[in-house]
């Protein structure tokens, strides 16, 4: 539930985002059940999620930081209609998000799964988005994926950020999973990192790949290093 102490100052403009989002694929109203909720209730429990209090970094912040780079990005699509399932995916990739567990994705995925078809959307179009949701969780989308590389690309942009701006970050991540004792943490976060840097190529976009690469590689090397010295 969202209140007054972690109501973000965004909260309404999200809502109406969201809806626009979704009223743009949603099937025709002649074509819905009497009963379908307003796309506001899914905002609100979406948005509800986003301000869990345990979250450090996947915050409604993220969540705007995604929405507003999968607009950058989104001429790599093949219309609006992808651009808007991929906002759709923007909004459910972490809105399910326990530190303590490693199917967030997958359960990101069946929340899509289940609440788009009930707000009006397609069962086609649902299960796309719970496409996209679930390869958040390794950001490796096949080549032409176009919706896939979008989206991947913009949760992934803040390794792209500047040396404050990434020390922010690892340190946001690092306070969300507090209950992690330190050499475990170096541990895993170093897996994560390897598994990134492993890639043949972090950004699939041409954007992503001309402003982004360099310089989140040489993040992600630099964390790297503190983490292995």
């Amino acid at each position: 539930m969202v209140t007054p102490k972690n109501r973000h100052p965004a909260h309404d403009g999200l809502r109406e985002r969201w809806t626009r989002t979704l009223l743009a694929v949603r099937r025709p109203e002649a074509d819905l059940p009497a009963d379908t909720p307003s796309p506001y209730a899914y905002a609100d429990d979406l948005l509800a999620r986003w301000a869990e209090p345990h979250r450090r970094y996947h915050t409604t912040d993220h969540l705007i930081a995604v929405l507003d780079r999968v607009g950058l990005l989104s001429a790599h699509c093949s219309g609006p209609e992808e651009v808007a399932t991929v906002s759709l995916a923007a909004w459910f990739h972490d809105a399910v998000h326990l530190p303590d567990r490693s199917t967030n994705e997958e359960r990101s995925a069946r929340l899509a799964e289940r609440a788009l078809p009930e707000a009006g959307v397609s069962p086609a179009l649902a299960a796309e988005v719970a496409r996209l949701v679930r390869l958040t969780a390794g950001h490796d989308p096949a080549p032409g994926d176009t919706g896939g590389e979008v989206l991947c690309d913009a949760d992934l942009a803040v390794l792209a950020g500047s040396p404050r701006e990434y020390a922010a970050y690892a340190a946001a991540v690092r306070e969300e999973y507090g209950f992690v004792p330190d050499d475990a943490f170096r541990t895993g976060r170093a897996e994560v990192l390897r598994h990134l840097l492993e890639l043949p190529s972090l950004f699939r976009t041409h954007y992503g790949r001309e402003h982004w690469e360099h310089t989140a590689r040489r993040n992600l090397t630099a964390e790297l290093d503190l983490l292995t010295a």
